[in-house]
């Protein structure tokens, strides 16, 4: 049993925490609780709010990879994981008390040769996609992931995959079954198509123009926009050289992506932080992305990994009866962003893993 004491952000309150026998948070004071901090600032477990548990950079690992993917996570301080797709079923990792909690969204849905082989599961007609959002759906955690748009060999750019009436009968299929929808875009093309159809979320959205952030903003769907995995685009570009148009495009999304992210911050866009760890980013980077976030222009970079994160997952703050997910830095994380890569406390489920 535990005592912390500190600031509780994103409040400005002094408050003394409980942690009972069960790893969950008490109302009333502990006799002989062992006070584990007094002073500092305690945070809400981060969020990686887009990464990928069973995904390495050559493709499918696992699950002892897996498990090791969760923990670098863990000891970043990242407690709560929205994994965006995952070619390996992850839930065994799911009832562990020592990882953070995965939800998870199942497979990618693509078509065929319209995004990295071997990780989603391809239509061969577009006109499936609702019934595979609704296996999807059945198979995650409130989640279904589309491939909104990738490289047409055949255009030799980036080009929606789906029509947009199929589109509308698939995200109405997954919230039919009490699921939200996000979906890979890095273009302009799709996101009409996406938004209009009423999808809950953009992954990297780096063709946002100011009519369709308007739109976001207007019905409430949320953008994350993993600026770290975006700085990956030059290289992207590198070895596309026999797509000169492609690559192109690709070096301009790079370098209006801040931009994007500050624009859709202003018009309220809900905008949350995802490193989109698994493939060529490496687990463990939530800091790193807050960072970016912050350099965007992003006024609560850090909300966006954590307090406002968590109440977009559906996950409540700190209050008695809920577990004690906390992280707390020795100063204030909003302002001292350095001070992320050395939390004084990492505490999941009650249970001490960094001190």
């Amino acid at each position: 049993m535990y005592h912390l004491r500190g600031v509780l952000l994103p409040d400005e309150t002094t408050v003394d925490l409980y942690v009972d026998g069960d790893g969950l948070l008490v109302g009333e004071p502990i006799a002989g609780a062992e006070t584990l901090v007094d002073g500092g600032f305690v945070v809400p477990g981060l969020v990686d709010a887009h990464c990928h548990v069973g995904l390495g950079p050559s493709g499918p690992v696992d699950l002892e990879e897996s498990d090791a993917q969760a923990r670098r996570d863990r000891d970043a301080g990242a407690l709560l994981l929205r994994d965006c797709g995952s070619p390996v079923d992850t839930s065994p990792l799911q009832v562990r008390d020592d990882l953070p909690e995965i939800i998870r969204a199942g497979r990618h849905l693509a078509r065929p040769k319209r995004y990295i082989p071997g990780l989603a599961i391809d239509a061969d007609d577009p006109t499936l996609l609702p019934e595979l959002v609704a296996e999807q759906a059945a198979a995650g955690d409130g989640w279904v992931k589309l491939v909104g748009d990738w490289i047409d060999r055949g255009e030799g750019d980036l080009a929606p995959l789906w029509p947009d009436d199929v589109l509308r009968a698939a995200i109405a299929a997954a919230h039919d079954a009490g699921a939200r929808v996000t979906a890979h875009v890095f273009g302009t093309d799709a996101l009409p198509g996406l938004i209009g159809a009423g999808i809950d979320c953009i992954e990297h959205g780096t063709g946002l123009t100011d009519d369709l952030i308007a739109e976001m903003a207007r019905r409430g769907t949320a953008l994350v926009p993993t600026l770290i995995n975006v700085e990956t685009f030059p290289g992207i570009a590198d070895a596309a050289a026999r797509y000169p148009t492609y690559a192109a495009h690709m070096r301009r999304l790079h370098a209006g992506a801040h931009d994007v992210v500050r624009r859709a911050v202003e018009a309220g866009v809900p905008v949350y932080a995802g490193t989109d760890a698994g493939g060529g980013i490496a687990h463990g980077r939530i800091a790193d992305e807050v960072r970016a976030l912050h350099a965007a222009g992003h006024t609560d970079a850090l909300g966006a990994a954590s307090w406002n994160a968590r109440s977009w997952l559906g996950r409540p703050a700190p209050h008695p009866g809920v577990p004690a997910d906390l992280v707390v830095y020795r100063t204030d994380p909003r302002t001292d962003l350095a001070a992320l890569d050395d939390p004084a406390l990492i505490m999941l489920r009650g249970r001490i893993f960094a001190s």
